[in-house]
């Protein structure tokens, strides 16, 4: 299934942490690797994004970045933009998991899950309230896939 998103990851001087995640790894759960942000002068120092174009080669990139040895894990930020979503997303670290945070004026919407298991799990809609005449109805927790989309 096609759907495309794009994650920066923000972490001051961590480039020794995340360089695994810059190359390419067979066996992990998803595919691609994260390259570095740069600026117009030369090194950007703490960003790294990555394109994500399917939904399958995706889950479990945030377990992965949750293992990462973190010297300062309260300065990592991740930004996630799904096709859906209106704004990016963000994802901090509390208790040592990347959890979303609520963003002011933003409100994250989801499907009914999927009958069964082979289709890959849908984050939902991140979208702003502010802006939107008409909002999608809200699907009950109970009716929503429980598998973690990243």
């Amino acid at each position: 299934m096609s759907r495309a998103a794009d994650v920066i990851v923000l972490a001051p001087y961590c480039d020794d942490v995340m360089e695994p995640l810059t190359r390419e790894e067979p066996g992990r759960s998803w595919w691609g690797r994260f390259e570095p942000v740069r600026a117009q002068e030369g090194g950007f120092g703490y960003g790294w994004a990555i394109e994500f174009d399917k939904a399958r080669g995706r889950s479990g990139f945030l377990k992965d970045l949750e293992s990462l040895p973190w010297p300062h894990p309260g300065g990592v930020q991740v930004l996630i933009r799904d096709q859906d979503d209106d704004c990016f997303g963000l994802w901090m670290l509390h208790d040592g998991k990347l959890v979303e945070v609520p963003l002011p004026r933003t409100e994250r919407f989801h499907r009914p899950a999927r009958p069964t298991e082979e289709f890959p799990p849908d984050p939902g809609m991140l979208l702003r309230t502010d802006i939107r005449q008409q909002l999608p109805e809200q699907t009950p927790s109970e009716l929503r896939d429980p598998r973690p989309a990243w």
